[in-house]
């Protein structure tokens, strides 16, 4: 999951060099709401490992 926001990031980046802001400005958004969606699932999953006792691999 977090290597789709790295590949929309660098399309957002990409096309706002090249000047297609809308395609920019979408990538961007997607890419916010994917690494957010990531974050949340992380805690998510690193609460239920603490609630069942396991140490979480790093």
């Amino acid at each position: 999951m977090l290597g789709w926001t790295l590949v929309f990031l660098v399309v957002a980046v990409i096309a706002g060099l090249l000047g297609f802001t809308g395609i920019a400005g979408a990538a961007a958004g997607i890419a916010k709401i994917i690494f957010f969606l990531f974050i949340v699932l992380l805690v998510i999953s690193l609460l239920i490992n603490a609630f069942k006792g396991k140490s979480p691999r790093l």
